[in-house]
């Protein structure tokens, strides 16, 4: 069986191909979907699939993990994924793709709650932080090389669909490997407590930290499912789309590590309101030059650069603020909070360019990223930490 620092690297890898698929997925079925005509706002409300998907396995999964473990929750997570992404050629149909959406939301969500938890709860404290980093980095990684597979639709509209599975498939095997584990017994005694209870809990103290994720899914089911939509509709083409998507992902990989290094030493909170302040920045002036490539190239980088990392950094946060029984809820809400952001944002961005086709799609990004800010702004250091509660 794989030792400790092997297991932490078949882990990664798995988050790096996961993030691989949700890269490619969206803007491929976004482009496809507006060149057979489909409108903006269903073309947006289908994206929520995948997070629908999440939003539904979301309840059921803590009680599965206590009782089978880590590894059953990944392997079934990475067996929908790629089976999912292998059906997709076999039939063209809008709800037919919808389901596969779905059914992809509900096993990355597995997986990422079973890599995620795994990777949280077993971190020593000293090392926490550039483990969760590594996280981010290399989900960044996949989400970055995800998009370039829209390119091949041009040979084939089928290739991306069986590459990814392909790739799934291979990646996801390296569980086999891996011995199985359990959640901490401090998770099990917690028996006088329901998992709505937990819940409860973990929103009253940590429910800062989650809005980093929720800001992180928005804006990458936005940037990724209804940017080429808007993209296409002023004038730029699906190559150059392809490869102005990735440097979004690209820019948060330049900074993943040494912003949750520099997070560390100075505090989340301090960390995540100068990120954000420069993302709106960022999106705003995005907003002037969208019709120049170039500018295009520079902005989405930088905006990676500074939010990039929202979603490790609020993984950080809400794991400094809560004590160990209740991370599996935390991780569990991160998860629920990101697909909350990923279904709000395409939704809304495919309605903002539908009806107000003359106003930029970077101000509804922009208009997300200060409710965040304001947010974390107003809500000051209360102290809590593992210790203390």
């Amino acid at each position: 069986m794989a030792s400790v620092r092997t297991r932490f690297w078949i882990l990664i890898s798995l988050v790096t191909i996961s993030g691989f698929s949700q890269g490619m997925l969206l803007p491929l079925l976004a482009i496809i979907l507006e060149n057979n005509g489909i409108s903006s706002s269903i073309n947006g409300l289908h994206a929520t699939g995948l997070y629908i998907g999440v939003l539904i396995a979301s309840p059921f999964m803590e009680k599965p993990m206590q009782k089978f473990g880590f590894k059953p929750i990944i392997v079934i997570g990475g067996l929908l994924v790629f089976i999912s992404m292998a059906l997709f050629p076999f039939w063209e149909a809008l709800w037919f793709w919808f389901i596969l959406r779905v059914t992809i939301g509900i096993g990355d969500h597995m997986l990422h709650f079973g890599t995620q938890t795994w990777i949280t709860t077993t971190s020593e404290k000293a090392s926490r932080g550039r483990n969760i980093a590594l996280y981010g980095l290399f989900f960044g990684v996949g989400f970055t090389l995800g998009p370039l597979m829209t390119r091949l639709l041009s040979i084939n509209e089928s290739l991306p669909f069986l590459l990814s599975a392909l790739f799934s498939m291979i990646v996801w095997s390296g569980m086999f490997f891996v011995r199985n584990k359990w959640p901490e017994d401090e998770v099990n005694t917690q028996s006088s407590t329901t998992s709505l209870g937990r819940f409860i809990q973990t929103g009253k103290i940590a429910w800062v930290a989650l809005l980093p994720p929720f800001g992180y899914g928005f804006l990458e089911a936005t940037l990724h499912g209804i940017f080429p939509i808007y993209g296409l509709r002023i004038g730029h083409d699906v190559d150059t789309l392809a490869l102005i998507i990735p440097c979004f992902a690209f820019g948060s990989i330049l900074s993943q590590l040494p912003l949750g290094i520099l997070s560390d030493r100075i505090g989340r909170r301090k960390i995540l309101l100068y990120v954000l302040t420069a993302g709106v920045i960022c999106f705003t002036v995005a907003a002037f030059f969208e019709t120049s490539v170039i500018a295009l190239f520079i902005f989405f980088t930088l905006s990676g650069v500074f939010v990039g990392s929202l979603f490790s950094l609020g993984i950080s946060y809400m794991t400094d603020l809560l004590p160990g029984h209740l991370l599996p809820a935390g991780n569990l809400m991160t998860g629920i909070f990101f697909s909350l952001g990923s279904i709000t944002g395409p939704y809304l961005g495919g309605l903002f360019i539908q009806y107000f086709p003359e106003v930029s799609f970077f101000y509804v990004i922009v208009g997300m990223l200060l409710l965040v800010l304001a947010a974390i702004f107003i809500k000051k250091d209360s102290g809590v930490s593992q210790e203390m509660v």
